[in-house]
């Protein structure tokens, strides 16, 4: 059993050329590569570790509320 030759490994990749052709193996790696770096990426960002949520000032406070007591609540609706 053992393992193949390179002629074996000739003849797979020339056969896999001829099925799917050279421009959709192209694309294909393409995409593959992108999502390899959209995985590391996503592995990177995860492993950030967010600031420290803060409490506001009391002046900051005020002011939100008075922002509020101008502020229209909406309640959306779903049509069925």
């Amino acid at each position: 059993m053992g393992s193949f030759s390179i002629w074996h490994w000739l003849i797979v990749l020339l056969i896999v050329v001829m099925v799917f052709g050279t421009k959709k193996l192209k694309n294909m790696g393409s995409d593959l590569g992108g999502a390899v770096k959209g995985f590391k990426d996503g592995m990177k960002d995860g492993t950030t570790d967010a600031p420290p949520a803060t409490t506001p000032a009391p002046s900051q406070v005020a002011n939100s509320t008075a922002a509020d007591k101008t502020t229209i609540d909406v309640e959306a609706k779903h049509k069925s």
